[in-house]
């Protein structure tokens, strides 16, 4: 494997939709030696990690690019027939913890999904045609934003054909290893927790988030 190309300041920032491999990816770049966080909320989260996915990033990505200039950005892409049903079964399990004023996820959480699957209820995600409108305004925001910057976006399915190879083309890397593992199988989303990796970096600390970044969410 070549050496890993980021120095201290530079990011690399996952910016797909959940459901959509994050979390096979983030596997495939513990492994190829960068310093990972699947999700992220706190400051020193956000300073010690080179790549981070999911929560708040793919929400927030236009103000992350401006804090972390020369940031690289993968956009991870998925056939609709199969993240219509996962993603689908994701937000009517997380509707409760969202919505609910009296605890449930923290704020970030929170926000991020009931922006990106607005409004967020019950009878809209419950619906294909909501979903992938949702999908498509996320996919377009960020086509978007990197129009005249292709070179800093890649646009990733993980499913198709060479596309670990197109990774590692994208990040300027070789290694041995040929395609990425399969991740959070059958709906499962909880793979990420019982990953034990020297480069992994906690979102939390100890469960709590520092909630002046929720600031750059908004």
């Amino acid at each position: 494997m070549s050496e890993n190309p980021l120095t201290e300041h530079n990011k690399i920032f996952i910016i797909g939709l959940p459901r959509t491999a994050t979390t096979s990816i983030c596997v495939a770049m513990l492994d190829l030696g960068f310093k990972v966080a699947h999700t992220c909320y706190t400051e020193k989260c956000l300073v010690e990690a080179q790549v981070i996915a999911d929560t708040p990033v793919f929400y927030n990505f236009v103000d992350l690019d401006k804090h972390f200039p020369g940031a690289k950005f993968i956009y991870l892409e998925r056939e609709m027939s199969s993240w219509l049903p996962s993603i689908k079964q994701l937000l009517l399990r997380m509707h409760t913890n969202v919505t609910r004023s009296d605890g449930g996820y923290n704020p970030i959480i929170r926000h991020c999904y009931s922006e990106i699957f607005s409004p967020f209820i019950e009878q809209n995600i419950d619906q294909d045609s909501f979903l992938e409108r949702c999908y498509f305004q996320h996919k377009s925001k960020v086509l978007r934003h990197f129009s005249d910057r292709a070179s800093d976006l890649l646009m990733l399915n993980i499913a198709g054909q060479g596309s670990y190879q197109k990774l590692l083309t994208f990040l300027n890397l070789e290694a041995a290893i040929s395609d990425f593992a399969k991740i959070n199988i059958g709906g499962k989303v909880t793979a990420w927790n019982k990953i034990k990796h020297q480069n992994k970096v906690e979102s939390t600390k100890s469960g709590r988030i520092d909630k002046h970044l929720l600031t750059h969410c908004q």
